[in-house]
């Protein structure tokens, strides 16, 4: 629903929230295509129409923009729209958790292996986060999902890694514990919004069973798996933003105007300007 991001997510779904001049959910589309991904699955709610048109043309705007020559703009346009059926969009009718929200995609997923990003998750790198992910898993096989390390006192807030082999880059997942309390985690190593997983998560998830906040876990699904398949945290290489949080999303606001060319000395001039007092 957005909630922390009223009143500007009362109309808008906060995925079409912009960082400088793209909205999150296109970066997080940008960085599939950079990774090989084809084919593209959008699992939405009520209200989040706006999702679809923004991945659609919008031929009033490309013929104004093409009469007043704007063609740099137009081509920018015209490369955000995924190919004629590259494209599929299915509904979570209720908030029952990311677990269902991948769920509802089984149809459209099928038999093969797929990758989840989640929007809110915004990672700045030189080599986009996913495509760090795919060439990991072309040496490891199975499940894959991105790790950092987090403050102790934070570990309730995500899934944590129980670790067996580490080699610094590759840890092995021996354990999962959604949103563990401090005292009980067994490590500080946490997934964020990335992952890789084999279609046989479908069957776990199918049953359904309520973990952490009365939701349907994706964490609980992925740890009935280990010991099955392959299972590996990579700890990539950038810099997360979570912008399902205020201060996050000002932070990638400012990083991402700061990495453009045509924003980098104004932006830059003025933070020195105003934090000189501070």
């Amino acid at each position: 629903m957005g909630t922390r991001f009223l009143p500007a997510t009362k109309a808008l779904p906060k995925e079409m929230l912009p960082i400088v001049d793209k909205p999150l959910i296109q970066y997080a589309v940008e960085e599939a295509h950079a990774a090989g991904v084809e084919e593209f699955i959008f699992v939405t709610g009520r209200g989040k129409t706006a999702i679809e048109d923004h991945f659609d043309h919008s031929y009033e705007l490309e013929d104004l923009l093409s009469a007043r020559d704007k063609l740099d703009i137009l081509t920018e346009l015209r490369a955000g729209v995924p190919g004629a059926g590259q494209v599929a969009y299915t509904r979570q009718q209720e908030p029952l958790g990311l677990g269902h929200a991948v769920w509802c995609a089984r149809n459209l997923v099928g038999d093969e292996p797929f990758a989840v990003l989640l929007a809110d998750d915004l990672i700045q790198s030189e080599k986009p986060c996913l495509q760090q992910m795919v060439e990991a898993a072309s040496e490891t096989g199975g499940n894959m999902v991105a790790v950092m390390d987090v403050p102790r006192e934070h570990t309730s807030r995500y899934g944590i890694l129980d670790v067996g082999s580490d080699d610094g880059r590759l840890a092995e997942v021996r354990g999962l514990v959604e949103k563990p309390d401090p005292a009980d985690a067994p490590s500080t190593l946490s997934v964020i919004g990335r992952y890789i997983l084999m279609p046989q998560v479908f069957d776990y998830l199918g049953n359904k069973e309520l973990g952490a906040g009365g939701e349907i876990q994706l964490t609980d699904a992925m740890a009935k798996m280990i010991g099955r398949w392959p299972f590996h945290g990579l700890r990539f290489e950038g810099t997360r933003f979570d912008c399902g949080d205020k201060l996050g999303f000002l932070q990638a606001t400012i990083a991402f105007g700061l990495a453009r060319d045509d924003l980098r000395e104004g932006l830059g001039n003025f933070l020195t300007n105003i934090t000189k007092d501070l």
